[in-house]
């Protein structure tokens, strides 16, 4: 196929670059190495040095997988193999073309019956982890097989944390550096780049967690890369380390402002409608259409700085091992549909595990922080609880999220006290109380519930609002603390309106989201659970709800700490501003810039009883860690424009977010970054076509469930080759 040999070369540049020779993989028992014992069976990497951990064996018959599209192996010979992958080349084109009447091109089956060469891209992740700092690169190439000049468009989703900035442009061996720009003039010159024909790309923000890329003027038969680089915190909690990367999205839906909502939030629903999602092409372009969802490789090299008992992913299937204090990972397959996020986490050994860090960096001058503790669990008695279950049911839950969703709430409804009360609120775009206000958790009122709740079916639009002020309606009886359970994959295109109202018609109550499937909407979740002064999880699979429910629930009225503080000496600005309650296992992890590196920090809240504790802030100490000033100004930012959220004032406010943006090179809502090769390439003469590459269907998600338009033949395409499959197979047999 067109392009595979790029993308397999690609991937034996990773795989020789980690000491690993490039081998199609095998999914390991619990997509995971406990370390450092090995896997039954396995042999280390050949160009490995020191310790190295074992891997899994290989499945020899193997030599090559194909990454281009359609995504074939190489060993078709058998007729049973023929008709499998005749039925599941059907299933990828209907699904492929759910987006919203989008036709995909790449390589696209027309109506003569023959693939039509066009705009492909893949995508390559790398992650360096030093202590509770990752610098990541995406690496995105786009090979252009048609004889068309093209723009290749992609909406990229990344943490909703990144710290966005850098960006590279290779044409062959040349290597353009991207700039930081207010988002005007980086748009302005990108276009008169692309008009003039010049190579050049554009990474923007939509939202703190969807940015999208352009390259201009790929040629004919050319290939392009980019490299976008960004830097997160590592998240710890229950004794764990992690790091995510969304490598899809779920296709959000943007209700009208409700009438209840402030004037000056509505406005700003209205300035900023479901556009984020809506990439249009280049101006001097024309639309070329769409292309398949890009695969991708990923590799990882951590340096916890600690002995680790465990590194697994619970996402993917990984290869993992040891060598000396570094551990690396790569898929083990090596590529990956991108149509799930991507989780690592790690657990040190017990007796190593940590109680504080602390990580440092100095930038022009000044100096920053990364304080992280862990605060003691005392035993806590039990509040009595008004447990409020929000269940989203909308269609974009449609398929996996939806039968996830019903056991969290069914386990949350299971593990109801004889003390305490509840009710269940479903919404789509109309919501339901099961009851007019909270009962008893008695027998036949859960029973109801939990029937209830399992009757559910995905369907309509995600109206979250209205369904969030019922539950925060009223207030609890005396004695009670209302917790409202919220589960959702968040696929809403209004975020700024809900966090409102979570911070203004809340109340006394407490918000805990449950994030549900293989791409949630990270930022929502993260924002509503400390405004919502809660805490939340995510659950991307059923086999997984149990644990992480039970895990929730204890949590739910035994804060660890809460009236949370940290007094820095000297001057001082740290994020988060407001800390929030911490649950039993979760550390406070606080970045900061300071005046001077010398002094102590003090630590306090209750426990319940008051817990004091000093660090020392001496910098000879702590653990040098370039990169710590970009999550500061990230973090500043992000507090600006929650201040824009919540109506301030917007012309002193766009400003300040301008200024640490450009002094910190980051991507923000007014700031894009910007490269362009300034030799003209495009001969004046040629047309330049745009196209778009489509973003993958969450794993275990309905294609259809965002109401797309123009399936119909693909859907027929797919049974006709289905029952073709089923034929050959009866005729063998």
């Amino acid at each position: 196929m067109a392009g595979s040999s790029s993308t397999m070369a690609t991937v034996r540049d990773m795989a020789a670059s980690l000491g690993q020779p490039p081998r199609a993989g095998n999914a390991l028992p619990g997509n995971c190495h406990n370390l450092p014992a090995p896997c039954p069976g396995s042999a280390p990497p050949a160009a490995a040095d020191g310790p190295a951990m074992a891997l899994p064996p290989r499945r020899a018959a193997m030599s090559e997988r194909i990454t281009r599209k359609p995504r074939f192996f190489r060993s078709l010979r058998r007729p049973r193999l023929v008709a499998a992958w005749l039925a599941t080349l059907g299933l990828l084109l209907a699904a492929a073309t759910a987006h919203a009447g989008e036709e995909p091109e790449g390589l696209v089956f027309e109506h003569e019956g023959r693939w039509v060469a066009s705009l492909a891209m893949d995508t390559t992740v790398h992650m360096q982890v030093h202590g509770l700092l990752a610098e990541v690169s995406v690496r995105q190439t786009y090979r252009n097989d048609s004889s068309q000049w093209r723009e290749g468009r992609y909406l990229l989703p990344l943490p909703e944390n990144a710290a966005v900035g850098g960006l590279t442009l290779r044409i062959g061996e040349r290597l353009v550096e991207g700039e930081i720009r207010e988002k005007q003039e980086a748009r302005a010159v990108y276009e008169a780049a692309a008009a003039a024909g010049q190579r050049a790309s554009l990474v923007e923000q939509n939202r703190p967690n969807l940015f999208q890329t352009a390259v201009a003027n790929i040629g004919p038969g050319e290939e392009v890369e980019i490299e976008v680089r960004y830097w997160q915190p590592v998240h710890y909690r229950d004794g764990e380390f992690s790091l995510g990367l969304p490598l899809t999205l779920t296709p959000r839906y943007t209700p009208a402002p409700d009438p209840e909502t402030p004037l000056a939030m509505r406005a700003m629903a209205d300035a900023n409608p479901a556009l984020a999602e809506a990439l249009p092409a280049v101006a001097s372009g024309t639309d070329a259409g769409g292309a398949l969802p890009p695969t991708v490789a990923l590799s990882a090299e951590i340096v916890p700085g600690l002995p680790l008992q465990r590194l697994e992913s619970p996402s993917h299937a990984v290869t993992v091992w040891a060598e000396g204090p570094t551990y690396r990972v790569t898929l083990a397959d090596l590529v990956e549909a991108s149509d799930r996020d991507f989780e690592l986490r790690w657990e040190p050994v017990p007796s190593k595990a940590p109680r504080s860090a602390l990580f440092t960096d100095r930038i022009g001058g000044e100096d920053f922080a990364l304080l992280m503790l862990v605060p003691p669990t005392l035993p806590v008695a039990p509040l009595p609880r008004e447990l409020v279950l929000v269940i989203d049911n909308s269609g974009s839950m449609s398929g996996a999220s939806m039968a996830q969703a019903i056991e969290a709430a069914d386990r949350a409804l299971a593990r109801l006290r004889p003390g305490d009360r509840f009710n269940v609120i479903r919404f789509d775009d109309s919501f339901d109380l099961l009851f007019p206000e909270a009962v008893p958790a008695q027998p036949g009122n859960v029973a109801r519930a939990r029937a209830f709740v399992r009757s559910l079916q995905a369907e309509g639009g995600t109206r979250m609002l209205p369904a969030l002020r019922a539950a925060f309606a009223g207030t609890a009886p005396e004695g009670f603390l209302r917790q409202v359970v919220l589960a959702t994959d968040a696929a809403i295109g209004n975020e700024d309106e809900l966090l409102q109202l979570i911070e203004t018609e809340r109340g006394d109550a407490r918000l805990f989201p449950v994030g549900i499937g293989s791409a949630p909407n990270g930022h929502f979740l993260r924002k509503a659970a400390e405004s919502g002064r809660g805490t939340g999880i995510v659950v991307r699979d059923v086999n997984e709800v149990a644990e992480k429910m039970d895990a929730l629930l204890a949590k739910l009225d035994r804060p660890a700490m809460r009236d949370v503080a940290v007094d820095w000496p000297g001057v001082a600005e740290a994020y988060p501003a407001r800390i929030p309650d911490l649950y039993q296992g979760e550390a406070l992890q606080v970045v900061a810039r300071l005046g001077s590196l010398d002094g102590v920090a003090t630590v306090r809240g209750l426990t319940p009883q008051p817990w004091v504790r000093r660090v020392s802030l001496d910098g000879s100490k702590a653990t040098p860690a370039p990169g710590i000033g970009r999550l500061w100004a990230r973090a500043r930012i992000d507090s600006l424009e929650d201040e824009v959220r919540r109506g301030g004032d917007i012309e002193s406010l766009k400003p300040a977010i301008v200024d640490v943006a450009l002094r910190h090179g980051l991507v923000s809502t007014y700031t894009s970054l910007v490269a362009v090769d300034r030799t003209p390439a495009r001969p004046r003469q040629a047309e330049l076509g745009s196209t778009r590459l489509s973003n993958a269907t969450p794993a275990g998600s309905l294609a259809f469930a965002q109401g797309s338009t123009g399936w119909t033949r693909e859907l027929l395409l797919a049974l006709a080759l289905a029952l073709g499959g089923l034929a050959v197979l009866r005729t063998r047999s």
